[in-house]
C-alpha cells in the first residue's frame, strides 16, 4: 500500500488526487494532508480520510484547526510543508500547491528520495537545471502530473531519448483564442477565469487565458525530458482530447488522448508504473470525431512568445519571468490591472534583468525576489 502525502490538497489537483485514492482505498494510505487558509474543507478531508498530521501554511488558520481537530497534529508554515514531506512512512508525494512556494518542499521530497507526482510546474521553470542536478545525486522519481507532461511521459515509456525527433503540446487555446487585440482589452476578471476545458484556480485559469501556461509548459517540458528548445512544438487544439504527441525520427508519431478529465494523469501517476481500473466511460470515436489543430498567434498571446524567448535565453530567465508572471496576475485579480497589462508589463521587466548562473538555491530565491520587488514597484 503506497503512503500519500499531498500538498495542496483543497486545490483542484489535491481533490481529485483523493478522488482517485476514495476509489482504491486498497491500494493508497493517506499520511498528509496540507492547504494555505482553507480549514474547512480540509477538516472535512481529515475526517473521511484520517491523515497522520496536516500542514496549514497559514498559521492562525492552523491555530483554528487545532481546535477543531485535535486527534491530529497540526504543523504549519514551510517547516509544516517541509515535514509532511520528509516522513520516512511516505512513498508518494504530490506536488500541487499552486506557485513558487511548491518549490522548496519538493526539493526537501526529492532530498528524502521520495517518488513526487509534479503538478507543480513553476518548480521546473524556476530550478529545472537545479532540481535535475538534485535528482541525479538521490534515488527520488519526478513523474509529471500536468496532462500535457503525463502524455508524453507515457508516450516516452520503453523509448530512447535519442530516437525522439520532436514533442507536440497541445493547448486548448483558453477561452479567447479567437479575440481580435481589441477584443482583448475588454476582458474583465470574470471572463478570463472562465477556461472552456477545466474548472481551475484563478491562477492558472488566468495562465491558460493568456497562454502563460503553455509557455511554462514549454520550459518545464525543456528541463523534464531534457530535450533541446527547438525539439518542442506547441499546437492549438480546441477539443484537448489529444493531450500531447511525441514525434520519432523514424517518422512514427504517438499520442495519449482521452476526453479531458484530470483523473487520468492523476491515477497514472500515483500507480505508476502500473495502470488501475477506473470508472471512466468508454471513449466515443464517432461522437468525438473533430480533431483540429492550428498554430498559437504569439503577437497576440505575447506571453507564450516571451516564455519561449526566456527558455532560448536559460540560466535565470524563466525564473524571472515565472516570477513576475505571478505577481502581475495577482494585480489582474485584485483589479489593479488590466488584462492586456499581464502580458504588456511583463514585456517590459524582462528588459530590466541581467541574467546570472542559477548554481544553488540562494541563486534561485535571489532572482525570485528580485523579480517580485521590481514587479511590485513598477506595476
Amino acid at each position: 500500500m503506497k503512503k500519500i502525502s499531498i500538498l495542496g490538497s483543497t486545490g483542484s489537483i489535491g481533490k481529485t488526487t483523493l478522488d482517485v485514492i476514495r476509489q482504491n482505498p486498497n491500494l493508497y494510505e493517506v499520511i498528509a494532508l496540507s492547504a494555505n487558509t482553507n480549514i474547512l474543507e480540509i477538516e472535512k478531508q481529515a475526517r473521511e480520510f484520517n491523515p497522520k498530521i496536516i500542514a496549514i501554511f497559514d498559521e492562525k488558520k492552523a491555530k483554528e484547526l487545532r481546535k477543531k481537530i485535535p486527534n491530529i497534529k497540526i504543523v504549519s508554515g514551510l517547516d509544516g510543508l517541509i515535514e509532511i514531506v520528509s516522513l520516512d512512512e511516505v512513498d508518494f508525494v504530490m506536488s500541487s500547491i499552486c506557485g513558487f512556494i511548491g518549490l522548496i518542499p519538493t526539493i526537501h521530497a526529492i532530498k528524502k528520495n521520495k517518488t513526487i507526482g509534479l503538478a507543480n510546474k513553476e518548480v521546473m521553470v524556476s530550478a529545472g537545471d537545479f532540481v535535475n542536478s538534485l535528482l541525479d545525486k538521490h534515488s527520488a522519481k519526478l513523474i509529471p502530473v500536468d496532462s500535457e507532461h503525463n502524455a508524453i511521459f507515457q508516450c516516452l515509456k520503453n523509448e530512447k531519448t535519442k530516437d525522439v525527433k520532436r514533442i507536440i503540446l497541445t493547448a486548448s487555446g483558453g477561452p479567447f483564442f479567437n479575440y481580435s487585440i481589441e477584443k482583448l482589452s475588454k476582458i474583465t476578471l470574470n471572463d478570463a477565469l472562465n477556461h472552456p476545458t477545466y474548472k481551475m484556480g484563478k491562477k492558472i485559469s488566468v495562465d491558460s487565458s493568456t497562454l502563460m501556461n503553455k509557455g511554462l509548459e514549454i520550459i518545464e517540458a525543456y528541463h523534464l525530458f531534457k530535450l533541446d528548445i527547438d525539439q518542442i512544438d506547441v499546437v492549438i487544439h480546441p477539443q484537448s482530447i489529444i493531450h500531447s504527441f511525441v514525434e520519432f525520427i523514424d517518422g512514427s508519431i504517438l499520442a495519449q488522448m482521452s476526453k479531458p478529465n484530470m483523473y487520468i494523469p492523476i491515477s497514472y501517476s500515483l500507480s505508476y508504473p502500473n495502470r488501475i481500473k477506473s470508472n471512466i466511460e468508454k471513449f466515443d470515436f464517432i461522437k468525438n470525431d473533430k480533431l483540429s489543430f492550428f498554430q498559437p498567434d504569439l503577437e497576440k498571446f505575447k506571453c507564450l512568445r516571451l516564455a519561449i524567448d526566456a527558455i532560448k535565453e536559460k540560466k535565470s530567465y524563466p525564473c524571472f519571468l515565472n516570477a513576475a508572471n505571478e505577481v502581475l496576475v495577482e494585480k489582474f485579480l485584485n483589479k489593479k490591472i488590466s488584462y492586456l497589462d499581464i502580458s504588456n508589463k511583463l514585456e517590459q521587466l524582462i528588459t530590466f534583468h541581467k541574467t546570472k548562473d542559477m548554481l544553488s538555491l540562494d541563486d534561485i530565491l535571489e532572482v525570485d525576489k528580485q523579480a517580485r520587488d521590481l514587479a511590485n514597484k513598477l506595476c
